[in-house]
């Protein structure tokens, strides 16, 4: 069973594929919606620190905390 892997488990540089965006929390999940993280989206992680990342979606850069970045699925 292949374990699934967050936005926080992403390599610096290199693009993914959104898969889902998983969340109990419906204001967070529209959030991520509205910056575009949907499924098939590209997302790609230009620097990541301890309690936060940044990532490019639809040719946006978007700094996002841990709890963002956990709900977004690759």
């Amino acid at each position: 069973m292949k374990e699934n892997r967050t936005l926080l488990d992403a390599e610096p540089g290199k693009t993914y594929r959104i898969s889902q965006v998983d969340t109990n929390d419906e204001e967070m999940e529209r959030f991520l919606l509205r910056l575009g993280c949907y499924p098939g989206e590209p997302v790609t992680v230009v620097t990541k620190k301890r309690k936060s990342c940044v990532a490019v979606i639809k040719n946006s850069r978007y700094s996002m905390d841990n709890n963002l970045a956990r709900a977004i699925v690759l």
